[in-house]
């Protein structure tokens, strides 16, 4: 199918430009003023709006066995989801146990995935394990065209590895070229703080986040440097939340670690206030690491805006509240962790953060789609709006008004952690390759037809 989108602001990471956008089957053919519209071809009135490159949610879980539990949105439900909110390309953590096999383990996400997906996704591959069988298995996956691992430095005896296993993936990451990925927190020292909570009666979630302060995922993040700067690999640390853990990363990257830094939706927005409401309400707002005191908020987006940190993602994690936080309703280490955001993070940061006037509308860009889409080999495929790029593109009205609720999101999920949040803007139309999957705000897209990304490395 032919469609002329016409009379848009074209924002990229760098410029605003208005004009139109020819797209021929799944690929923009032309970007210009004035542009025809061929004989039979579609006719969308941008004027008036933004015409974004299609973003990218570079950390998400969908298919995620957690806690003895399973996350609640499918990939049908997931990705309709995301396009709504104008994502277009998923990033998921494949996360085997211990004990899985890698190459089993992929396979399962994988068929998770196809067939199934509206959007186009793609993965990072977790690496819990390492052993004599491990690496081959890992250049299997790589050659299949996933060129980014992840490695856990928290959930002892769970997804986490030991400091030999981390040498050892980081030396093969190098060695193969690809990114690694990386949650961190110290184990040892969340181990012994859960315990001696527990012993002094702390059960209820506020607790979490004394079980991990910010020192421990500052020495989590100078951990990973140490090892990063020794092995020569590239890394990326997902989900930071706090001054001290940035303040760790920077100085590695100003001696020279090749290190890319993430924060989440929920760390922008939200703050520890919320996880410490009693019972329920607070297990709703358990993530790790934990959200922090409302001061970090500016920092991160100071680091955002200098592009100190280089994307924002959700680490979309969709617990239900009736039948998977109560888990923990004695014990908050039972409660888990994750906090459904994949479809309001646009949104959010456009109304918090441009119309807030701490991002501008190139930054949005550059920080919800443009660098991830570099970082993680998909560029200049994806991340922008160019002759050959995948017609990847959402036509954003600034115009309107909403408000965030449960009542009206399309995730799997009972609650929403934004629940009332005003918001300014929507993605009003949203294109994957060519095709329209959301119209006026409406979901039109068909199931299923989200491609697998293989991906290279990464792009300068």
């Amino acid at each position: 199918m032919t469609i002329l989108i016409r009379g848009g602001s074209i924002v990229s990471e760098s410029a605003t430009s208005e004009g139109d956008v020819l797209c021929d089957g799944e690929r923009v053919a032309q970007v210009g003023k004035s542009l025809s519209a061929p004989k039979g071809a579609r006719v969308i009135d941008a004027r008036g709006k933004f015409v974004f490159p299609g973003f990218i949610d570079p950390h998400v879980h969908i298919h995620l066995p957690f806690m003895g539990t399973l996350a609640k949105d499918t990939y049908e439900s997931a990705s309709r989801a995301a396009l709504l909110g104008g994502t277009t390309t998923l990033i998921e953590m494949v996360c085997p146990s211990r004990r899985d096999d890698p190459l089993e383990a992929f396979d399962l996400w994988m068929s998770k995935a196809v067939g199934r997906s509206a959007c186009d996704f793609t993965f990072h591959m977790g690496v819990t394990r390492f052993d004599d069988t491990t690496e081959a298995a890992l250049s299997e996956i790589v050659r299949r065209g996933v060129t980014s691992f992840k490695v856990f430095l928290a959930y002892k005896g769970a997804f986490g590895v030991d400091d030999a296993e981390l040498y050892k993936t980081l030396a093969l990451a190098k060695r193969l070229g690809v990114v690694v990925t990386a949650h961190c927190e110290n184990e040892t020292l969340v181990s012994e703080r859960c315990r001696e909570l527990l012993a002094r009666g702390r059960t209820d979630p506020g607790a979490h986040h004394e079980s991990r302060p910010p020192e421990v995922e500052a020495e989590g993040v100078n951990h990973l440097m140490t090892f990063a700067e020794l092995t020569g690999a590239e890394v990326y640390i997902v989900h930071l939340s706090c001054a001290e853990a940035l303040e760790r990363a920077l100085a590695a990257r100003a001696r020279g670690v090749k290190v890319s830094i993430e924060t989440l939706i929920q760390y922008l927005i939200l703050d520890k206030t919320h996880a410490e409401r009693p019972g329920l309400e607070g297990a709703k707002f358990v993530m790790s690491p934990p959200l922090r005191d409302k001061r970090n908020q500016r920092v991160l987006w100071d680091a955002l805006k200098r592009g100190d940190i280089d994307t924002v993602a959700t680490d979309h994690a969709p617990f239900d509240v009736a039948t998977q936080k109560r888990m923990g309703e004695a014990d908050f280490t039972k409660i888990p962790n994750g906090i459904p955001s994949l479809e309001d993070r646009v949104s959010l940061l456009y109304t918090r953060g441009v119309e807030g006037g701490l991002l501008g509308v190139h930054d949005l860009v550059r920080v919800a789609s443009a660098n991830a889409a570099r970082r993680f080999g998909l560029y200049p495929r994806k991340g922008v709006i160019a002759v050959g790029s995948d017609a990847d593109i959402v036509v954003f009205d600034p115009a309107h008004r909403g408000t965030i609720s449960a009542a009206t999101h399309s995730m799997a999920v009972d609650y929403n952690a934004f629940e009332g949040s005003p918001v300014i803007g929507r993605a009003e139309t949203v294109l994957v390759r060519g095709e329209v999957a959301v119209d006026e705000g409406r979901f039109v897209g068909t199931i299923g037809r989200g491609q697998f990304l293989a991906r290279q490395g990464a792009t300068p």
